[in-house]
């Protein structure tokens, strides 16, 4: 029997001691000494954790930690494995135990799996087989998570790890922990042996399976929940790293590749660095879930930052500060990868690239670089002479852009050289003539210029070329309404305009694809995209914003016009999505007020494009047929009156144009009715005023005739209706019924009620006294509600239209709603704004504040009970916030009584407060932390 040597943790001497005194003379055989030694198993092991906690030191410490916490395990195993092959005697004989995985390379988290592997001979007899389902009894009951404890001969390892690429990677970094090392050196040497002569399929293996792995994760690396393990850029791939240097070169791989010039300590310290970052991240992230769990979730993000020493700043939250370090780190984890990944193809451990070309049309080859200053080297552009730099360092531009001209990758070389040479970007750099056209060479010619200026990112270079876009490098916004970095966000706007300029999206975007080729503007419209968020953290996004790109436009050496039209690009960034989505375009002063803000049917044109891909590009899910639809109404009616015959302020003009227009619905209307029905033609078109004819279509005004007609055809005072919409991606419920008091917020009640999300709402009260209103609905996850169900839309519509039949029951009661830990991290500031020039004829006001199931009805209800009526209101949302806004008439005028309007406000926000704060107190007896949610969009 072989017993592993005497730990050098005074720690595992201690348990050895304490396991023979608890099993005294009388075994693991014996129920209480084995209950007697399990106790102190756990014991050891606990105190060992709460050791490695103690590690920890503010932002770092981790990797300390995690190998001090492998330090005991390995001496917990070594001591339970020799106390049980003692007792066992020579049945112990050839058996051995190794560490794989992550603790085999000696790192080990507080509540991750142990990954152990249990050699036995190839003929084990029945004794050591009861021998070691002994151990892993013994091991589960300490509550160790070792899985199923797997068992096998060296050759069924060998035949397992040559048909799964999973366990062949777990047992890189196989390490012997106690029992006989021979079986363990044979199993060492045979994996060594076979990486000599298959080492390049396994890397090809491997790096797919990465693949595979950060596509589920989610591709980008910027996304703001990560998986801390598994995501791009994360724990990983600094241990996958690791483990194929190891494995194919040796022990001493690091250390040889600093030697040759591969590797700098730079690279080595970065990679150092954010190993220690990562593994302190982890071991707070099991602390907080009391678990094993990896991923970076908005609910624990606040709590770790604080427990790591984050503090608020002028600019950033500690929490964005903190997201901003993880991020800016899993930059410096895929730069290394890189030059990992190159080296291998260097020595043929893994197939070239296609470089930039696979994201390109089918081409021959590569072939010559198209500058004479590069070289390809294995596939990558390199610099010919990276000295030359010193007398032009605009090479450092030229590379880039030579690399999308070729398609090609760059070469780690060429991206270290770049590293060390980024000194030599300064004022005069930013603002050489030369410099600035190839510049614009990659931004506005490249055929993917979201992946070459994220190379430039990465590098370290564009930030520095452009300071207003280093400034949202990495930079995070704390909601749940954006789901990738400021600066991936903002690339991602560059990759699908190129790509709605080569017409992938006519169906998604049918306007944005003709429009965009009828632009004057192209290079300002790229560069408003390049710097539409750039104010973020300084402000006013949008007024900082666009002093930030008026500075950056000035000093590239653009004309006075066209730095002014990118500053109001930026500037307006948000105007045309708040006007869409938050205003009544049936109203003529929104109309009038959007027009004249534009002013020119070119930067109509500019601003919708900017407009689209901005909202495209926040995240999955954002973009949908409802918010498309309104940008196109707007879109339609601001051209409309631009294309006029009016001055550029001519407000009498716009207004004589608009009823025009609304007197010409009418007309086609009557027209289109008169032969069916002229008398029910005549008085609709009497009942209802300009705001109704110019806020829908012709299709939708002949459909709700229709409905209307039938209603009053089978003599219903009160009727209502239910269909997909599909043109705006949400449900249309129309009803007509007698106007009265509560009338609208009893018909959202029963909406909130069935679980239907108000989306938009237009209300109409016609000169007979009828109220006709139509409702936009969806379900929770963002359908027309009922879209696959009719019985479910019909029943809705039955609902609704016995609420508005003035039932005295009314729906008081809310959807309920389970507080995540998710939701309850942010903390969202209420906001009642009152705008008495906004609309025509009523009173705006915008109530913001925390999104919930119910929120707009009681918003409406809090309306009614100070007697208001309602013309119209529009809902907007922004992850965690809800932004409702509502047309409000008093005796049919706009609100003048300041008294009234001061409770109005007061009493919707009590509302939003009130859910707040119980979400507050909830939060605080779970001892939850929590940080306010960020206002930027």
């Amino acid at each position: 029997m072989l017993v592993s040597a005497l730990p050098a943790s005074l720690d595992g001497l201690k348990l050895r001691a304490e396991l023979a005194a608890a099993l005294s003379d009388k075994g693991w055989q014996d129920v209480n000494a084995r209950l007697a030694a399990i106790t102190r198993i756990k014991a050891a092991i606990e105190s060992g954790r709460e050791a490695a906690f103690r590690k920890l030191d503010g932002a770092g410490g981790g990797l300390e930690a995690a190998r001090f916490l492998s330090g005991v395990m390995n001496a917990v195993l070594g001591a339970v494995f020799d106390s049980l092959a003692a007792d066992a005697g020579k049945v112990a004989d050839g058996i051995s135990l190794l560490a794989i995985g992550g603790y085999g390379a000696g790192e080990l988290a507080p509540s991750s799996d142990v990954d152990i592997l249990f050699i036995k001979p190839d003929r084990a007899s029945k004794a050591q087989k009861e021998f070691l389902e002994r151990v892993i009894y013994v091991l589960w009951d300490s509550g160790l998570d070792i899985g199923g404890g797997a068992v096998r001969t060296v050759g069924e390892t060998l035949k397992i790890a040559n048909t799964n690429i999973g366990e062949r990677t777990s047992l890189l970094s196989l390490r012997h922990l106690a029992g006989d090392p021979a079986p363990t050196e044979a199993l060492r040497q045979a994996l060594w042996d076979e990486a000599q002569s298959s080492g390049p399929a396994f890397v090809e293996a491997k790096l797919a399976e990465r693949d595979s792995r950060i596509a589920k994760a989610g591709r980008s690396r910027y996304t703001v929940e990560p998986n801390l393990k598994e995501s791009k850029g994360g724990l990983r791939d600094l241990q996958l790293m690791r483990w194929l240097a190891q494995f194919l070169y040796g022990a001493d791989a690091f250390e040889r590749w600093v030697s040759s010039g591969l590797l700098t300590v730079n690279d080595v310290e970065k990679y150092l660095r954010a190993s220690d970052f990562f593994w302190t991240i982890r071991f707070h992230i099991h602390a907080i879930v009391g678990g094993k769990d990896d991923r970076l979730t908005f609910d624990i993000q606040p709590e770790i930052a604080a427990r790591m020493g984050f503090d608020d700043a002028e600019a950033e939250s500690a929490v964005e500060r903190f997201m901003r370090r993880y991020f800016l780190t899993a930059m410096d984890v895929g730069s290394l990868t890189r030059l990992v990944c190159a080296k291998l193809e260097a020595d043929h451990r893994k197939s070239r690239p296609r470089g930039l070309a696979r994201f390109l049309p089918e081409n021959d080859g590569l072939g010559e670089p198209v500058d004479d200053a590069f070289k390809l080297v294995d596939g990558r552009l390199d610099f010919v002479d990276p000295g030359m730099i010193e007398k032009d360092p605009v090479l450092l531009l030229r590379l880039f852009w030579a690399a999308s001209a070729m398609g090609a990758d760059l070469h780690p070389d060429a991206i270290a050289v770049v590293g060390r040479n980024i000194r030599h970007i300064d004022d005069d750099f930013r603002s050489d003539p030369r410099a600035v056209r190839v510049f614009f060479s990659i931004l506005l010619d490249s055929a993917a210029p979201q992946l070459v200026l994220r190379l430039m990112t990465e590098a370290g270079l564009l930030g520095k070329f452009l300071p207003e876009f280093g400034g949202i490098v990495a930079r995070t916004q704390f909601n749940m309404y954006h789901r990738y970095t400021v600066d991936e966000h903002t690339l991602q706007l560059i990759g699908l305009l190129r790509e709605i300029e080569t017409g992938d999206h006519p169906h998604d975007h049918p306007v944005a694809t003709k429009i965009v080729h009828d632009i004057k503007g192209r290079r300002a419209l790229h560069l408003a995209v390049l710097l539409h968020d750039t104010g973020k953290g300084k402000g006013d996004q949008c007024v900082e914003g666009a002093a930030q790109a008026r500075a950056a436009c000035t000093r590239l050496g653009l004309p006075k016009a066209e730095v002014e039209l990118v500053a109001w690009l930026v500037r307006s960034h948000l105007l045309m999505s708040d006007t869409a989505q938050r205003r009544d375009i049936g109203d003529p002063r929104t109309v009038i007020e959007f027009a004249r803000e534009v002013g020119t049917l070119e930067r109509l044109n500019l601003l919708t494009l900017l407009t689209v891909i901005d909202i495209r590009s926040v995240g999955p899910g954002i973009w949908n047929g409802w918010k498309g639809q309104l940008l196109r109404d707007l879109y339609a009616a601001t051209r409309t009156v631009l294309e006029g015959d009016t001055s550029s302020d001519g407000e009498a003009e716009i207004r004589s144009l608009l009823r025009g227009q609304a007197d010409e619905a009418r007309a086609a209307f009557r027209e289109k009715l008169k032969r069916v029905d002229d008398n029910f033609a005549k008085g609709w078109i009497a009942d209802l005023d300009d705001s109704y004819w110019l806020s829908f279509s012709e299709a939708d005004r002949l459909r709700h005739a229709a409905f209307v007609r039938a209603a009053r055809g089978r003599g219903d005072l009160v009727a209502a209706a239910a269909r997909v919409d599909k043109r705006r991606a949400a449900t249309e419920v129309m009803l007509i019924a007698p106007d009265r008091d509560w009338l609208f917020a009893d018909i959202v009640a029963v909406l909130a009620n069935l679980g239907a999300s108000v989306v938009g709402a237009q209300v109409s009260t016609t000169a007979s006294g009828e109220a006709f209103d139509v409702f936009y609905v969806q379900d929770a996850a963002g359908q027309p509600y009922g879209f696959d169900r009719e019985r479910a839309r019909d029943a809705l519509a039955e609902r609704v239209r016995r609420a508005a039949s003035g039932s005295k029951t009314r729906v008081t009661a809310r959807p309920s709603q389970r507080l995540t830990r998710r939701a309850a991290a942010f903390t969202v500031i209420p906001s009642v704004s009152i705008d008495q020039k906004a609309a025509e004829t009523a009173t705006l006001i915008e109530a913001s504040g925390r999104d919930r199931p119910g929120l707009l009805a009681d918003l409406s209800e809090t309306l009614a009970d100070s007697g208001l009526a309602l013309q119209s209101a529009r809902i907007d949302g922004y992850g965690e916030r809800a932004t409702d806004v509502f047309y409000v008439l008093k005796d049919g005028k706009k609100l003048s009584d300041e008294r009234l309007i001061a409770d109005v406000k007061a009493a919707l926000l009590t509302v939003l407060a009130e859910e707040e704060a119980r979400i507050e107190e909830k939060a605080r007896t779970r001892g939850l932390a929590r940080a306010r949610a960020s206002s930027g969009r």
